[in-house]
């Protein structure tokens, strides 16, 4: 076992998700602490251009699976790729993002090797030679701190809680590792877009959310006509959530997705610790309520104090004339 953190890049149509450059700044303090190196891991099905775009952000060495068995996601087939890259480097430590699909193939590779697996990290250090992990547990109501006994581990890495790296380096060298797949148990039969998706909230640079201030399903609808005539995605609070007036897949805090945008407008929110937990590192903060002593107000940049049935459409009127 070397003393590297290898990190697992996730990608997309256009290239490497935003989380693939978080894990990357979050590897190098614990390699550094450990004495060793970045590398990094790319699997799917044509990834050599997210293994280019990989090898630029300062990693030591990308290791690659381009399979045709991995054009379909098939969770057993991507922990079989992966972990064959992790036997052939050799690592104290795998980081993989918290999303979907990181926590569904972190928690199969590490099964796979018989390793720990520690999910949904906020943050991760050495400390006397040890890894130490903070996440949040009990939904969120308090905190645990984890120390892994011993290496190797693999973590789950919470997105947007590391700022991306951005300086572009020198390119580091690409190894190709090949495998053989089988086939796996499950099978795609059809797959179909999901119309409703158009931004991906943890990628998104602005959010509209709403909470239980919109009353119900139907009062969704002026927040998500002012993230459409702004760009952007659709969150939500847990209470939203948990009342059934949208989909899990919205919803932002401790219990949720983890977002830092450009822009975040708040939308009859009170401010849970939360929910303030999931979105406090947005760059600007707007918040509407017509609770002038609501929470949300502490950490806003810009509060409006008003009924949000009233303020959202005259924004989105307003940001459609600019258009």
């Amino acid at each position: 076992m070397s003393n590297n953190v290898l990190i697992v890049a996730e990608g997309k149509a256009e290239g490497l998700r935003k989380v693939s450059f978080e894990l990357v700044n979050a590897a190098q303090q614990l390699a550094r602490d450990l004495g060793g190196a970045v590398e990094g891991a790319v699997v799917g099905n044509q990834v050599g251009a997210w293994a280019e775009q990989l090898a630029k952000t300062g990693v030591a060495k990308v290791y690659v699976v381009d399979n045709a068995g991995l054009e379909n996601f098939a969770p057993e087939s991507y922990a079989s790729a992966l972990a064959e890259i992790i036997r052939a480097a050799a690592p104290a430590i795998v980081l993989f993002g918290a999303s979907g699909w990181g926590k569904e193939v972190s928690a199969r590779t590490a099964a796979k090797l018989g390793w720990g697996l520690a999910t949904d990290c906020t943050d991760a250090k050495i400390e006397n030679g040890a890894l130490v992990l903070t996440r949040p547990i009990y939904a969120g109501k308090a905190i645990a701190h984890v120390r892994a006994k011993s290496f190797p581990v693999m973590v789950s890495v919470r997105p947007n809680i590391v700022p991306p790296v951005e300086a572009e380096s020198p390119a580091a060298p690409i190894e190709q590792i090949a495998v053989t797949l089988k086939e796996p148990r499950a099978r795609v039969v059809e797959k179909v877009e999901n119309a409703k998706s158009k931004v991906d909230l943890g990628e998104a640079s602005i959010v509209v959310s709403g909470g239980r201030g919109v009353k119900g399903p139907e009062g969704f609808a002026p927040v998500e006509e002012l993230a459409d005539a702004l760009g952007g995605a659709v969150g939500a609070s847990r209470a939203a959530v948990d009342a059934g007036w949208i989909d899990y897949t919205h919803q932002i805090g401790q219990t949720g997705k983890t977002v830092a945008p450009k822009l975040y407008i708040a939308a009859g929110i009170s401010g849970a610790i939360q929910h303030l937990a999931g979105m406090s590192s947005s760059k600007v903060i707007v918040a509407v309520n017509k609770d002038p002593d609501a929470p949300i107000f502490k950490i806003a940049d810009y509060g409006i104090v008003g009924d949000l049935f009233q303020v959202l459409p005259a924004l989105t009127q307003e940001i459609k004339k600019l258009g």
